[in-house]
């Protein structure tokens, strides 16, 4: 503008000349408009009015085969095709600005380095241009690449990427090296191309390629301003050189308003009122470049730089070199506690956003509460972007991520405000114990951060090492008990000698702990014993002690197991119970009472296939209980007596509850303590002698079928 000229003014480079304010509203155009590049005025002189010829050029077959392959395989998603062009245009602007080092007549066109992308979303028409380095003809051609590593010339593969959404694609380019411009013009399914030299000098750029695309049908959505700055924001938001998009904008103004003719008469009545001009506020209408991206990523700082606002400023920008968050709260709910589509971690190559649409290759699912930025300089820009799979690269990564993920968790752990890591155990605790499944490499960094309920502690959960500090000197293992609830767990049978004996035992009432510490096996050359399985060693074995109650109290063994048949596995002398006079035990390799309990409830239907992997079943009785002794005399002097045959079968069935079991006949259950209560009371507050009891209760309960009468009352309803 010249200095006289006080008119704000802009440039597209989608039409020719400068606009004032007062032209705002012009419609643009592309079809019929003619194209700068950058924003750049021509000072060429006018073309020959011979054209120069234009060449044509036939695609090699694999060229034909990649186009088919990438628009109809390789990208998942279209939209893409905007990230892998701004890519493109980024290199040839880092490639200029590394050539310009050693060859400064590159850069005396004194061109800004930037992107700039203009839309026609009326006719469905992109153009994307920068001020990089640009081609020759030669290199336009490919002619320059001596041998089959270079069959698509200089684009690359993520140029071919426009033709995901375009029926045709005109490239216009010019290399600071020619003093010409040349335009390459290809169109989607076509066998050719064609390279022409650019004669029109309205349409002559400085330096650098500008790319028009002209949209499929069904794609034109793409080519509206506010969708192509969305994908802009998303995908090249920290690409290292300005990308500018052209927006339409506003400003209020004030105006004059004609006054009303009533009211000028009203007015003219009081000669001494003072009269003001009328104005309204209008808003103007006017198109504008606009820098959508920032080039300053947040992980390219010095972190002892960055404040905790900007780290929360990020975190709120980025999900509605890498940054680890751990949310305060589960966004997904506690039932939830896999999805496994994460979108927790977004993959950048070079500030180029690429996917955060992951199945477990970058991060695993079970900490997927996780949320994180990755900019990665290794990835190749181009197909390996959806094909992560098998990368090397993505596998170093994703070890390194989850070391750092779990240090920063440790860190929480080990916070002098202990409420800091029960919000966190509270939120994501069944999270890090499916990673005792899933991820075995990571065991030795998941178990410090197990929490869990004790004997000795019901109301805080406590850790793995603070259960090592606890234990006593005889002690080898670490126990544990899998239950419902703490209340279950405090009242079973199976921790009666180990109260006696003072050992701390883990109460497992998540549905997950169980399987989670099976995984596990051990921690810190510590394993983990159930104590509700056979074969149970407190470590304090008497084998002399062990054969005089084996002599004693063998005959009485087999005897009990004969009553009960296929019920139970064998019966044994116990050495967990104190109080209780039987106990009820699983198989050192069968499902626990509680695995069992759970595994009834999630199945539907045909439950034949839970006998089969349900576990042999120990009847375990104390020979100290009163109960247990007189049985073993019942034995020695009556075997066949029918009281101490029903006692036995009551003795199953009750240790069968205290175990955890589920009893599979309550009814009958129900019959046999009935009876023992009938016979406990009989004669004592009545006459009712104990063989009426036992009469009464031999008799099997067989209700009769009973008919429903259908009678119609008053209203028409029936009961």
């Amino acid at each position: 503008a010249g200095e006289k000229d006080t008119r704000p003014r802009w440039f597209s480079v989608l039409t020719s000349g400068n606009h004032d304010n007062s032209r705002s509203a012009m419609k643009l155009n592309l079809r019929n408009s003619v194209f700068l590049g950058s924003r750049y005025e021509s000072t060429a002189a006018a073309s020959d009015s011979s054209e120069p010829p234009v060449q044509k050029y036939e695609y090699q077959a694999e060229v034909s085969r990649l186009m088919d392959l990438i628009v109809n395989s390789l990208y998942s998603n279209k939209e893409v095709f905007l990230r892998e062009l701004i890519s493109n245009a980024s290199d040839a602007l880092d490639k200029l600005r590394f050539l310009g080092v050693t060859e400064p007549q590159l850069l005396k066109d004194a061109v800004d380095l930037d992107i700039r992308i203009q839309t026609d979303k009326d006719n469905g028409i992109i153009m994307i241009t920068d001020s990089g380095i640009g081609m020759t003809r030669q290199e336009l051609e490919s002619k320059d690449s001596g041998s089959d590593n270079n069959l698509i010339g200089q684009f690359g593969v993520g140029f071919y990427s426009a033709f995901l959404v375009a029926d045709k694609v005109v490239v216009s380019t010019k290399s600071p090296k020619s003093d010409k411009q040349y335009v390459w013009e290809g169109e989607a399914n076509a066998s050719s191309y064609t390279v022409r030299e650019e004669t029109d000098p309205e349409k002559l750029i400085p330096r650098g390629t500008r790319l028009t695309l002209y949209l499929k049908r069904d794609e034109k959505g793409y080519a509206h301003p506010e969708r192509i700055q969305k994908l802009v924001k998303n995908y090249s938001q920290f690409v290292s050189f300005p990308i500018y998009t052209w927006q339409e904008k506003g400003y209020t103004k004030e105006v004059e308003v004609d006054d009303d003719p009533a009211e000028a008469k009203k007015d003219g009545e009081d000669e001494k009122a003072e009269k003001k001009k009328k104005t309204k506020t209008v808003v103007e209408r006017y198109w504008d470049w606009e820098l959508t991206n920032e080039t300053q990523p947040i992980w390219l700082r010095n972190p002892k730089e960055v404040t905790t606002e900007e780290y929360n400023e990020f975190y709120k920008k980025t999900f509605n070199e890498s940054i680890l968050y751990v949310p305060a709260v589960s966004p997904m709910g506690k039932d939830d506690v896999i999805n496994p589509k994460t979108k927790n971690i977004r993959l950048y190559v070079k500030r180029v956003f690429i996917s955060d649409d992951f199945d477990g290759e970058l991060f695993p699912r079970y900490l997927s509460f996780v949320k994180g930025v990755v900019d990665s300089n290794d990835l190749p820009l181009n197909v390996s972007r959806e094909i992560l799979q098998e990368s090397r690269i993505v596998r170093i990564m994703r070890k390194r991520l989850v070391r750092k993920a779990f240090d920063m968790i440790l860190g929480i752990s080990m916070s002098e405000n202990r409420e800091d890591y029960e919000k966190f155990w509270d939120n994501f605790g069944k999270h890090l114990k499916l990673g005792c499944i899933e991820d075995r490499e990571n065991h030795k960094r998941i178990a410090p951060l197990l929490r869990f309920f004790s004997s000795q502690s019901e109301d805080d959960m406590i850790s793995l090492d603070e259960y090592l500090e606890n234990m006593k000197p005889e002690q080898k293992d670490i126990y544990y008990i899998a239950a419902d609830s703490v209340t279950s767990a405090r009242n079973t049978p199976f921790l009666e000698r180990l109260l006696e004996k003072d050992f701390e035992v883990l109460f497992l009432v998540d549905p997950i702990d169980e399987i989670a510490i099976q995984n596990l096996k051990s921690y810190k050359e510590k394993n983990f014993v159930d104590i509700s399985k056979e074969d149970l060693d407190l470590g304090d074995k008497n084998e002399e002690k062990e054969e005089e109650m084996k002599q004693e109290f063998g005959a009485a063994c087999d005897w009990i197991k004969k009553r009960l048949g296929d019920k139970v596995a064998g019966v044994q002398i116990s050495n967990r119970l104190s109080s209780s006079p039987c106990v009820l035990v699983s198989g050192k390799f069968g499902w626990s009472a509680n695995m069992e309990r759970l595994m009834k409830s999630q199945t539907v239907g045909d439950t034949s296939s839970l006998e089969f992997m349900r576990g042999r079943r120990v009847f375990e009785i104390n020979p100290e209980h009163p109960i247990i002794k007189n049985l073993n005399v019942a034995q020695r002097s009556n075997p066949d007596d029918e009281d101490a045959l029903r006692a036995i079968d009551l003795l199953y069935d009750t240790a069968l509850i205290s175990s955890g079991f589920t009893p599979e006949n309550p009814a009958q259950l129900g019959g046999k303590i009935y009876e023992m209560i009938g016979l406990a009371f009989a004669g004592k507050w009545s006459s009712v002698p104990a063989a009426e009891v036992q009469q009464t209760f031999a008799q099997p309960f067989s209700p009769e079928t009973l008919e429903a009468e259908v009678v119609e009352e008053a209203g028409g309803q029936k009961s």
